[in-house]
């Protein structure tokens, strides 16, 4: 069971409160808890990837630990903190302006 973490947008959205524990898949990845992510919450869809190209959304970035992600392979396997749930994947909202 691996834990994400969502920006409030998205957990509002969701109708979620605090982290959200997920049964993914092996292998685990960005791209199957994602893909997990979505199938237990469809009104997710299209909100942090693209639903046609599955491409991560320009203002949402994802964290590993302490690590950003968001340019990392989609099938790159989390890491085991992840996988056992120790840490969580977190999406955040980026933000932008000048």
């Amino acid at each position: 069971m691996i834990r994400v973490v969502l920006p409030f947008h998205l957990r509002a959205l969701a109708q979620v409160a605090g982290e959200v524990p997920l049964e993914v898949p092996t292998p685990v990845t960005v791209r199957t808890a994602l893909d997990a992510l979505e199938a237990r919450y469809p009104m997710l869809r299209g909100t942090i990837r693209d639903q046609v190209t599955k491409e991560r959304r320009a203002f949402l970035r994802f964290f590993v630990g302490e690590e950003d992600w968001s340019l990392e392979p989609a099938d790159k396997l989390l890491p085991e903190a992840v996988i056992s749930g120790r840490e969580p994947l977190v999406v955040i909202g980026a933000i932008a302006g000048g």
